[in-house]
């Protein structure tokens, strides 16, 4: 993993150069944002089940929390991984076994109208601090980090930070509103315990290669 880049304070950055940033970035965002993942898994079951209003603090945790991590990747979390990597892996290990968790919960989610009582969707809190035990999260954040210059750093943290945020919410409303019209779909519960199921496999699937990488 390479180490938090060196600031220049003495090497000026034009505004031209610090927004040119903002087309791979956002490329990289949309990419990273739209392709299934397990917050996309996640919200696309919650979305079934609770529908897409009850789902969006869910979205918006998801959203502000990777905002958050790659600012503090930037701000110096990604030079303390450097030197300490064992922190990475444990805190990846720590994200691989909550998945597992979710994907219990989610192989077990019945349909809406026959869900257990005290099934409820993810808080924004609660979706905002998943994100430091999201394998996905992690690698989203320190790569979008890796990619700024080192002149101007600061500011095309910022930029970058925004600019994953902007793009990234509407990515994962797109997921939770499908969850959401499967509703209508889905009506029976024989059928929704299959999607859940295969949404819970998915999960589980998401994890190989954090799996491959620790092995190896």
């Amino acid at each position: 993993m390479n180490a938090l880049p060196t600031f220049a304070a003495a090497a000026p950055v034009t505004m031209e150069a610090t927004f040119a940033l903002l087309g791979p970035i956002a490329l990289f965002a949309l990419v990273s944002s739209i392709t299934p993942g397990p917050n996309n898994v996640m919200v696309t079951a919650s979305g079934l089940t609770f529908g897409l209003r009850r789902t969006l603090p869910h979205v918006l945790g998801i959203t502000l929390g990777w905002m958050a991590m790659v600012l503090l990747c930037g701000a110096g979390m990604q030079a303390l991984f450097a030197q300490w990597p064992v922190l990475y892996d444990v805190l990846r290990v720590a994200g691989a076994a909550y998945l597992l968790y979710l994907a219990w919960r989610i192989a077990r989610s019945g349909p809406p109208e026959t869900g257990r009582a005290d099934s409820r969707p993810f808080t924004f809190l609660q979706a905002a601090a998943f994100q430091w035990v999201n394998p996905k999260a992690w690698v989203m954040s320190i790569g979008v980090v890796a990619y700024l210059p080192q002149q101007g750093f600061i500011a095309s943290l910022l930029l970058a930070g925004i600019v994953c945020a902007v793009v990234n919410f509407p990515c994962v409303v797109l997921w939770a509103a499908f969850g959401s019209a499967l509703r209508h779909v889905l009506r029976k519960p024989g059928p929704v315990r299959v999607f859940n199921g295969v949404m819970a496999v998915l999960l589980v699937l998401s994890l190989l290669p954090l799996v491959s990488e620790l092995v190896h």
